[in-house]
């Protein structure tokens, strides 16, 4: 008899789906790790289970402990559903703006809410400062201790995709990989992802899809952050400092893809495909295309699919706030 015998075996080994749209457009295969299938529905489930267990072997997580975290929201439902699983407790620290969907889910779960306002990282209220200050709290007070997850520093999570993510877009792909791209939260999976394929073939193109106003694509060209031109609502994505993780990515090239250009991706990809993701996973498809004009025809480019649309239904697939942000909205959404 084959069985998980928890929550946490079911994280990892998805499959790549072939994107037929955008493979007959550009001439190459592209390929989406349907990272939405994991258990939480996200990629951030794999850095949620990387940082619980080395958090565990290092022996900084107690049983009956408290996991602290701030986040966009993925990370959090991913770590919540895993303290759940585990025998943890969860408080997560999320800016007010970031979908309702992603509120309700972690009110769902049972997560320790605290929703904050949007500020910058320099400001000492931003959301991962107020999370550190909440697990320094609970760990001085509570019995069995708490810790600060720190996604965007802990290398856990650039381990568990360089130890999962990579290896299995590896083997699926039969080594016959060219290039992989995606966007940036933590750098967690860019980071991972890179040293794993670049260990097997140095050949792999390696490269970053920013969203308008982040500051990556000139740190990859240029070693030095600094935020592009424009604002985009792709949530979860789109960072303006280097973090630990970013800073071990091996990236070749570097792209600012606008709303206007990647948003209508996820639109088609629904309307022909029958799949609906989120506004990560726009992004991530429109580098894949940015990729293979760059490689060729000919080429095999894999990119992550973050998320399901639905976590994003009252923006991304509302009318109304595309229209207010003056962004595209397809025919078959429009009012």
């Amino acid at each position: 008899m084959q069985t998980a015998t928890d929550v946490t075996q079911l994280i990892g080994n998805t499959p790549l789906l072939h994107l037929k749209r955008v493979s007959e457009q550009s001439g190459c295969t592209i390929l989406g790790k349907a990272e939405f299938l994991n258990p939480g529905g996200s990629v951030k489930d794999r850095t949620a289970l990387g940082i619980i267990r080395a958090a565990e072997a290092a022996g900084d997580l107690k049983p009956g402990g408290r996991i602290v975290e701030g986040t966009a929201g993925n990370t959090g439902i991913g770590l919540t559903l895993l303290a759940n699983a585990l025998g943890y407790t969860s408080t997560v620290v999320m800016p007010i703006t970031q979908s309702k969907e992603k509120i309700d889910t972690l009110e769902l779960l049972g997560a320790d809410l605290h929703l904050v306002g949007a500020t910058s990282y320099t400001d000492p209220n931003h959301y991962v400062h107020t999370a550190e200050r909440l697990a320094q709290k609970f760990a001085a007070k509570e019995e069995n201790g708490a810790i600060w997850a720190r996604q965007f520093d802990n290398l856990a999570n650039m381990d568990i995709h360089q130890r999962t993510t990579g290896r299995e877009i590896w083997e699926q792909t039969d080594g016959k990989v060219d290039g992989f791209i995606c966007a940036v939260g933590t750098g967690g999976t860019l980071a991972g992802v890179s040293a794993a394929l670049k260990e097997k073939s140095g050949g792999v193109t390696i490269g970053c899809v920013d969203p308008a106003g982040a500051s990556l694509e000139a740190f990859f060209k240029s070693g030095e952050p600094a935020p592009s031109e424009g604002t985009s609502i792709v949530e979860g994505v789109g960072i303006s400092y280097v973090t630990q993780n970013v800073a071990r990515a091996q990236v070749d090239v570097a792209w600012t893809i606008s709303d206007e250009e990647a948003l209508p991706y996820v639109f088609d990809l629904l309307r022909h495909e029958g799949l609906c993701l989120g506004g990560s996973s726009a992004l991530n498809i429109a580098g894949a295309v940015r990729l293979a004009e760059h490689l060729g025809p000919g080429h095999t480019i894999v990119t992550i699919l973050c998320d399901y649309g639905n976590r994003y239904q009252s923006k991304l697939f509302n009318p109304v706030f595309l229209e207010n942000k003056g962004l595209p909205v397809p025919e078959w959404l429009a009012i």
